[in-house]
């Protein structure tokens, strides 16, 4: 058989896996995090990390099918953790923001609908969480405005739970 027509088979073949993995994992995690009783949300940015994951593992395992050698992989991957390591230490960069988002995700008490208070000496404002994103937490105040918060600033910031939706 040509050496092309294996590499083909075995890219079908992993495409195949990966589909079935997709669908097998989101379904596990789904209802696992169900009784687990976490929000929505929460469940999917847990199912979105899971994906990027088994991405990245299954496009590794497509470039050595397709000849990569193990060095130009392993240069791949050590970019990928020094630009996730810039991420953990610069404040001035868009991956401090998804870094941040990581962190309030498991270790702060915000969620959905809860009212929060900026403490800010210069400009403090109020108002509830519609949406947690990977860069930002809008928030809706009393006046119908929408303010948007880099998640770096949230942790920078003293911030006062007001009230939690029922």
């Amino acid at each position: 058989m040509n050496i092309d027509k294996i590499r083909i088979l075995e890219s079908v073949a992993l495409i195949v896996i990966y589909i079935a993995a997709f669908f097998i994992t989101k379904t596990i995690i789904n209802t696992a995090l169900k009784n687990a009783q976490l929000q929505r949300t929460r469940r999917k940015i847990i199912i979105k990390a899971v994906h990027f994951f088994t991405t990245l593992a299954a496009l590794t395992i497509l470039a050595g099918v397709w000849g990569l050698e193990q060095n130009e992989i392993a240069v791949f991957a050590s970019t990928i953790f020094t630009a996730l390591g810039i991420a953990f230490f610069a404040q001035w960069s868009l991956l401090s923001n998804i870094t941040s988002s990581i962190i309030l995700f498991f270790n702060h008490p915000l969620k959905l609908g809860d009212t929060i208070k900026i403490l800010d000496k210069d400009y403090p404002f109020e108002g509830e969480i519609t949406e947690l994103s990977y860069f930002f937490i809008h928030l809706k105040t009393n006046g119908g405005e929408i303010i948007t918060i880099p998640n770096s600033l949230v942790l920078q910031k003293s911030i006062a739970v007001v009230s939690k939706p029922n």
